[in-house]
């Protein structure tokens, strides 16, 4: 098992923490997704590529810088 961070731009309020912690624990293989809004940045830990999480965080609308 891997440990994932993601900067996430576009993360202001809870709701958008909600929203990235779900789209990337939607994935098969992510094991727990955690969002910190004051660093933006999500942390995901499972065994999946970064890829994967980064088009699905995409997806929900958000943009992961780096």
């Amino acid at each position: 098992m891997s440990e994932i961070v993601l900067k996430v731009d576009g993360m202001s309020c809870n709701h958008c923490k909600m929203a990235v912690e779900k789209a990337a624990k939607a994935i098969n293989g992510v094991e727990n997704a955690t969002v910190n809004l004051e660093q933006k940045e999500v942390v995901v830990t499972g065994s999946v590529p970064k890829e994967e999480i980064v088009k699905a965080i995409e997806e929900a609308g958000y943009d992961v810088i780096g």
